[in-house]
């Protein structure tokens, strides 16, 4: 079930701003560059560290950001906010991240990045998209078959 939004115009055009200021800063970070991915990735090779101050950010930005939502009930326009509570790691959260790891390690991409790689007309990208989004529809036909319960 959907909730209606109080300013759907002004939500979209913060939705907006702020995936454009994401993908802006993928790429001024180098994220977008597979090259620069996989040599962040090569520890045994000639290995680029600048990534991990782009994933330090990242990560001081979400704890801050973290840390006040926690202390609200809104958002900043106003709609319900909605944090995550489960805390476990179950199979699923292993394998999954051992797949985008791997994934990541493979491709140099991860989703982000590669969306705004084959905007830019990247060919390697499209390829990727194209196998995540298989890959996402393959785990939808997996997890509804798995979900079913067995008739006798």
């Amino acid at each position: 079930m959907t909730h209606p939004v109080k300013n759907a115009p002004l939500h979209r055009l913060s939705e907006f701003a702020v995936g454009l200021l994401f993908g802006w800063g993928l790429l001024i970070s180098g994220m977008t560059d597979p090259g620069k991915v996989i040599g962040f990735l090569d520890l045994a090779g000639a290995w680029d560290p600048s990534l991990a101050f782009v994933m330090g950010g990242a990560v001081l930005v979400g704890l801050v950001a973290f840390t006040l939502a926690r202390r609200r009930t809104l958002t900043l326009l106003g709609g319900a906010l909605h944090l995550p509570t489960r805390q476990d790691i179950d199979r699923r959260l292993v394998v999954g991240g051992l797949m985008f790891g791997a994934g990541w390690g493979l491709a140099g991409f991860c989703p982000g990045p590669a969306l705004v790689s084959m905007a830019a007309g990247h060919g390697q990208a499209v390829l990727f998209v194209g196998a995540m989004l298989a890959g996402m529809g393959l785990y939808e036909l997996f997890d509804r078959g798995m979900a079913k319960p067995a008739t006798a």
